[in-house]
């Protein structure tokens, strides 16, 4: 087993979930292969410079695809947090951030050389980039639990906004009881920084009986104050509880330890988002 491998533990949880051979020419080593998309994520090379001992490119890319498109790497995720039992007998806790990341030139549409000039539209439209002061980019939103490890993962734009992601993030969380019964979606808490700090946001989280902590922004403080005691008071805000967001800072810096997450090469988003969900695979098994 080479550094930054399928560990025998982790392959003893991932090997059951994984889809098994059908008709026809028997596949490949499930685990060669997943190795060598974790090779590709850890370096960020190219498909091409993959090492014999992996086996063929294409083979890996193939598999890649195929499970991305059937939703395998998403089951895996799902199961290994269902599996995991140390959410359930304390507050459970989510914290929200996003990050920013680069686009390559390719998985920006950029042209080959001969080739025609695509269109940049083409290339930016339902994709998961937007042009923000860095050019073209995509923004990853992250929800993780009071460990740090990721719960759930979206892509927008660079340009996107934070708070209208806060609900889709939440509403596609679900973690399995340790007993009988519906699984869990609804945190006791969830901490975010200003970003997130809505008057939308906190009625909402109100209406989900969800306790949520989030510093006001210097104009939201003075609109109300400008508005006297029809303003209201201020949403409570639990410093101690705010102290511990920066969990899902060192998520971000967790999976960016990924140069092939840290800058984006995937063209498509649904393939990047699958890289994305791998690396929290490794991340829950570790």
């Amino acid at each position: 087993m080479g550094r930054g491998e399928v560990t025998d533990r982790a392959w003893a949880r991932i090997e059951p979930l994984l889809p098994v051979s059908g008709r026809g020419r028997q596949w490949r080593d499930h685990r060669q292969v997943l190795n060598a998309i974790l090779w590709k994520l850890r370096t960020g090379a190219p498909w091409r410079d993959l090492p014999e001992r992996y086996g063929p490119w294409k083979t890996a890319h193939e598999r890649l695809r195929l499970w991305t498109a059937d939703g395998t790497w998403q089951r895996i995720l799902d199961e290994v947090i269902v599996k995991d039992d140390s959410i359930g007998e304390v507050e459970w806790v989510i914290s929200v951030d996003s990050s920013v990341v680069r686009a390559h030139q390719h998985a920006a549409g950029a042209r080959t050389k001969g080739a025609a000039r695509p269109s940049s539209r083409r290339a930016v439209d339902g994709e998961g980039l937007g042009r923000s002061r860095g050019g073209l980019s995509t923004k990853i939103h992250l929800a993780v639990d009071g460990r740090g490890l990721p719960m759930r993962v979206l892509l927008t734009g660079g340009q996107a906004g934070d708070n209208p992601q806060l609900l889709p993030l939440l509403d596609g969380i679900q973690v399995a009881r340790i007993g009988p019964g519906r699984p869990r979606c609804r945190p006791e808490m969830v901490i975010a920084d200003k970003a997130y700090s809505h008057p939308s946001t906190q009625q909402a989280m109100r209406n989900r009986r969800i306790r949520f902590t989030s510093p006001e922004r210097e104009d939201q403080i003075a609109r109300r104050a400008a508005e006297g005691f029809r303003g209201g008071r201020p949403p409570a805000f639990d410093a101690e509880a705010y102290q511990r967001r920066n969990v899902v800072e060192r998520c971000f810096n967790r999976l960016k330890q990924f140069r092939g997450l840290a800058t984006r090469y995937a063209k498509r988003a649904a393939y990047y988002q699958a890289e994305l969900t791998i690396a929290a695979i490794v991340l829950w098994l570790r």
